[in-house]
């Protein structure tokens, strides 16, 4: 085969593959390019041109390479980081191998053990003090009073939030639909105090764009275009996020997924069956779901007293 002699014909044949046959998000085929031309170019910096030549040795000094690299600036890449080089680069031979190509087995490509870092999310009344930051008597503020509200009701990732669009939310059945993680669609739900501070958020717009949550700062782009220019990026939301984290003097540094970690909490602590938060989550597997079964030890504790013997008593 072409591709196992000519590696950037077999990386962007399979870029075309992830975007049509497995209907893989934009940003993460961007990402996926970037992780595997930084492997070729490091491939042919070493001398190798066929991809044949990989072997375990060579993947070896690959990993010494990612785990040694120090950009410009003097970072370096967390093991997480790491991680995703090499599961681009496993999930570009496993497509190989099903090309037929004579490539190094994709399971002898094992994942770096990633760092551990603890989960961090917030309990009622930090997370009230967290959503009663933001000044309602400005517009910016306003609409960080609606996107903070959306974040927990939701359990929206940042790239679902920033891209969300007026038409696609029903405020009068208060939910709407998301393509989420891997385009797989699911439902959402506003809370009765969600729904009205969104409400009257958009309600203040006297635009025609079609972003719900848009920036005030840099150049307005024009009033009879869709707004496409205006959307809050997931920078913004992580900076704001920050900043209003900050303001609330909370114990910890949250992001944006820490919101959506705390939805999770919520529902489970409040009864919520797994697999209903998964569904809503928008979790593939119910194996990472299970990362929030912290908050059932106290119940397990309760189910334990109640019913365990009595023997020792």
């Amino acid at each position: 085969m072409a591709v196992s002699t000519i590696p950037a014909l077999a990386l962007a044949d399979f870029l075309e593959a992830l975007e049509v046959e497995r209907n893989v998000s934009p940003l993460a085929i961007r990402n996926y390019s970037h992780y595997l031309r930084q492997f070729s170019l490091w491939y042919a910096d070493e001398g190798y041109k066929n991809l044949r030549q990989l072997t375990t040795t060579i993947l070896r000094k690959y990993r010494v390479y990612l785990s040694r690299y120090v950009d410009k600036q003097g970072r370096t890449l967390s093991k997480r980081t790491q991680s995703y080089y090499i599961i681009a680069l496993r999930s570009w031979f496993k497509w190989l191998v099903k090309q037929d190509a004579l490539v190094l087995n994709p399971e002898k490509i094992e994942l770096p053990k990633g760092e551990s870092t603890p989960m961090k999310f917030l309990m009622a009344d930090k997370l009230e003090r967290l959503l009663n930051q933001p000044s309602i008597s400005t517009p910016s503020g306003l609409r960080d009073k609606a996107m903070l509200e959306v974040m927990f009701s939701t359990g929206l990732r940042v790239s679902e939030l920033v891209g969300l669009n007026r038409d696609q939310i029903d405020l009068d059945r208060s939910e709407f639909g998301v393509i989420g993680k891997g385009r797989r669609p699911r439902v959402v739900f506003l809370s009765q105090r969600a729904r009205q501070w969104l409400s009257r958020w958009l309600v203040t717009r006297q635009d025609n764009w079609r972003p719900v949550f848009i920036r005030f700062s840099g150049t307005q782009a024009d009033q009879f275009a869709d707004g496409e220019e205006m959307r809050l990026t997931t920078r913004s939301v992580q900076r704001l996020v920050d900043q209003y984290c900050r303001l609330a003097k909370l114990p910890i540094k949250l992001s944006p997924h820490s919101i959506r970690h705390s939805f999770a909490t919520d529902l489970l602590s409040n009864g919520a069956g797994l697999r209903d938060v998964q569904e809503m989550l928008g979790h593939k597997n119910i194996a990472t779901t299970q990362i929030y079964t912290h908050v059932t030890q106290p119940q397990l504790k309760q189910a334990y007293d109640k019913f365990h013997s009595k023997m020792s008593e």
